[in-house]
């Protein structure tokens, strides 16, 4: 029962994450982490299909090994979470403790994204 529930999952995750590759605010490599993690209980031949393509697999095995989060990911991370606070800030016209209560998420999100190295350190 648990192997099939994480396999599920794995597979509904990794569908988020095509879907992800192809529109531009769904982000997809969160959803292939999350894939290959679910898959790391399931399905070891899912998971290494997923460590070994050759377009999501680098970017699961930095997050993975080195907690890495590339540069480019970053920058697109937080004009997503600029984006997506000035859309709700703008649209819904909260209260103050409201909007301040968001903000601060959304800095502390942000602060952690920041924080993650950029790339894998050199060997």
């Amino acid at each position: 029962m648990r192997r099939t529930t994480f396999k599920v999952l794995g597979t509904g995750c990794v569908g988020l994450g095509l879907i992800g590759a192809f529109l531009p605010l769904l982000p997809s490599t969160i959803f292939f982490i999350l894939a290959a993690a679910c898959f790391a209980r399931s399905s070891p031949a899912l998971e290494n299909r997923i460590l070994e393509h050759p377009v999501f697999g680098p970017p699961v095995i930095a997050w993975r090994e080195y907690g890495a989060i590339p540069l480019r990911a970053k920058l697109i991370a937080l004009a997503g979470m600029t984006f997506g606070y000035s859309v709700f800030f703008w649209m819904s016209r909260p209260d103050p403790w409201i909007a301040v209560a968001a903000a601060v998420f959304m800095l502390g999100c942000a602060g952690y994204v920041v924080s993650r190295p950029s790339s894998p350190p050199s060997l």
